[in-house]
């Protein structure tokens, strides 16, 4: 028995030292899991925010097209309203799901930037439908929708802790008279 006693403080610090490598190990891998769902969860909100800001952005497109049919508009590629129904109503669908998938995955500031944009768009298609001719107006709306727009990538750069982007504002040419 004394030579149990003699080797006890070796068994035990053998012991010790694999309970301790494996709690090191566990609390490593649990660390490392962590992390990787974390990247992965942030990756889906990437890939949502993205998603969303291309189905709003397919719409702004059509807007500034059929504004330029309209004389609002500068844009180069006009397109009559009844011509360009279709797209809209199919980018209009195509928002809902996406606006859904950023409900879900979105922080609370996205979503309601998200919603700040989406409403000005919805004001600038409005505008369109009463076929005005106000290029004043339009620019505002424009505006608008700029700024929403810039809100938006804001809140989703704050959200995803990227760094500041580009707000995208350029100069635009100023709007002629009818065409």
């Amino acid at each position: 028995m004394s030579a149990f006693l003699q080797q006890l403080p070796a068994l035990l610090g053998v012991v010790i030292g694999a309970l301790g490598s494996y709690l090191a190990v566990v609390r490593s891998d649990r660390a490392r899991f962590d992390r990787e769902t974390a990247a992965r969860w942030e990756e889906r909100r990437l890939a949502v925010y993205a998603d969303y800001a291309r189905t709003v952005k397919t719409s702004v497109t059509l807007t500034y097209r059929i504004a330029a049919h309209l004389g609002n508009d500068p844009h180069p590629h006009p397109v009559a309203p009844v011509d360009a129904a279709p797209a809209q109503a199919e980018a209009a669908l195509a928002r809902d799901p996406a606006g859904e998938a950023l409900l879900l995955l979105g922080s609370r500031d996205v979503v309601e930037k998200a919603r700040v944009w989406v409403v000005a768009v919805m004001e600038m298609e409005r505008f369109l439908r009463e076929e005005a001719h106000d290029p004043a107006a339009w620019r505002a709306l424009l505006e608008g929708q700029r700024a929403a727009r810039e809100g938006y990538y804001t809140a989703v750069r704050e959200d995803l802790a990227l760094p500041p982007g580009h707000g995208a504002r350029w100069p635009l040419p100023p709007v002629s008279g009818s065409r």
